[in-house]
């Protein structure tokens, strides 16, 4: 019987490797694979190795599927099924501690290939995603037979879109995030020579993986691979000395760490003026909106600060994401969602008045924020003041950003914080009189209403903020 392959997508992030390419059709995700990729495949899935990564989880679920599922003019030889990764996020949403997580997680993925005869063609941060604090390694089409002599094809990208942003966390104390979402290929070892010399060119990892590591590219640019792994293998480097330099730059990695810093928002539960009275009520009030959606796929938590609001979501919905500005407050938060074991809740780092654009070729290869987002359920508490008053973005804009993340019948549970709370007059008194006429509750639920039903609302004891509950176009 003919299949239908109305409905396939080719995936945006996924033309890199000709040798095979990421499709989706409904909620699968497939991946086709040429001659030599479907043979590569079937020795892969015979080691002993691959199963046990797989049974620990440590790589995407992955099955062999029906190449006629694919179109059959692209001569896919075979095909794969792999799990869907709830959200898909990039590593410039990350905070230091996951990205040094996943980091060690394809060292350790490599380091364990090695022995089996296998290598990764690719070292690239985009080859991992998660399952809520759990980082899982994706590109299984990364896999490939390893050769005598042959070096880590991947330890370009390693170091430039994991090892390189670590360093700069760990020995600078700078904030990595911009530097990766500026280039889709990471920080290069030119840019890090200018920031490493004199005595911080001595501090770990530097000396050898980006001043030694940039004279060697330098050196041998216009070599061919063959030529390099020839040169290699006559001077006798071996899959013993490859194993040895992966737990090497694991070992390093591992060391790697940026102390925590006490920042504004990270304090900002104790300092917000919440009464218990008021916790109470907006618990109970978010609570009652999450369990009115049946089946909540997916919430997102705007400004989920110590994720207080985000645990209590993932106990109605399959998966949360917990966006934050602070990379500091995030990595705080990673690391206790990790020390639970919680694969429900997705912290990350991202401004809401500048979220994450597409990027890479034609601005599609990493999809932007709003483009991976359909929400069942939106949690804005106590965003749309910092966004109104302290970054001046128009009112109607901020409720059209609210409802532009929703799927169609979706609930927004929003905040608003009156003119005469606290907060709103401590952002207010660094504005000139008279600039937010707008910002008004009556003006703002005229905004709500104009964009779906208010089907709840509840003043908060304090008497200065209000909570709504709003089906988006019902």
């Amino acid at each position: 019987m003919a299949i239908s392959h109305t409905g396939l997508r080719p995936e945006p992030g996924s033309f890199r490797d000709p040798a095979n390419r990421v499709f989706h059709f409904g909620d699968d995700v497939l991946r086709g694979l040429d001659a030599q990729a479907a043979q590569e495949w079937r020795a892969l899935a015979g080691t002993d190795f691959f199963p046990a990564l797989l049974a620990a989880g440590k790589v995407c679920g992955t099955e062999p599927a029906d190449p006629a599922l694919l179109p059959a003019g692209d001569g896919w030889a075979g095909a794969l099924r792999h799990e869907r990764i709830p959200f898909v996020s990039h590593p410039y949403e990350w905070s230091f501690s996951m990205l040094r997580d996943a980091a060690l997680l394809h060292l350790e993925i490599l380091r364990t290939a090695l022995p089996g005869g296998f290598t990764t063609k690719d070292g690239s941060a985009y080859n991992l995603q998660w399952r809520g604090a759990e980082p899982v390694f994706i590109d299984v089409g990364s896999f490939t037979p390893l050769r005598d002599g042959e070096p880590w094809a991947g330890y370009r990208q390693f170091c430039q879109t994991l090892l390189y942003p670590l360093l700069l966390g760990a020995h600078l104390d700078l904030d990595f995030q911009p530097w990766l979402r500026a280039r889709v290929d990471g920080i290069d070892a030119d840019q890090m020579r200018r920031l490493f010399g004199g005595a911080r060119r001595l501090r770990p990892g530097v000396l050898t993986h980006v001043h030694l590591h940039g004279a060697m590219q330098n050196r041998h640019a216009g070599t061919s691979t063959a030529d390099t792994r020839d040169r290699l293998r006559d001077a006798g480097y071996s899959r013993e000395l490859a194993l040895a330099t992966v737990r090497g730059i694991e070992k390093l990695v591992r060391r790697l760490d940026r102390p925590a810093t006490a920042s504004h928002w990270s304090a900002y539960q104790r300092t917000c003026g919440y009464s218990a009275g008021d916790r109470a009520a907006k618990e109970a009030f978010v609570a009652g909106a999450l369990a009115a959606t049946p089946h909540a796929r997916l919430v997102l938590d705007l400004g989920a600060n110590d994720g207080r609001y985000a645990r209590l979501a993932a106990r109605h919905a399959d998966y949360v994401v917990a966006v934050e500005q602070d990379p500091a407050v995030v990595d705080e938060l990673y690391r206790a969602l990790r020390a639970d074991g919680e694969r429900r809740v997705l912290p990350l780092v991202m401004d809401l008045a500048d979220p994450s654009p597409g990027g890479g070729w034609r601005g599609v290869e990493r999809a932007g924020f709003a483009d991976r987002a359909a929400a069942d359920v939106v949690l804005a508490l106590a965003v749309v003041h910092h966004l109104a008053i302290g970054r001046n973005v128009p009112l109607p804009e901020v409720v059209d950003f609210l409802a532009g993340l929703c799927a169609p019948g979706a609930r927004v549970v929003v905040e608003f914080v009156h003119p005469d709370d606290p907060m709103a007059r401590r952002l207010l008194a660094n504005k000139p009189d008279g600039l937010f006429p707008d910002y008004r509750r009556e003006e703002f639920e005229r905004l709500l209403g104009a964009r779906g039903r208010i089907e709840r609302r509840l003043e908060l004891p304090s008497g200065t903020r209000t909570l709504y509950a709003v089906v988006v176009g019902g």
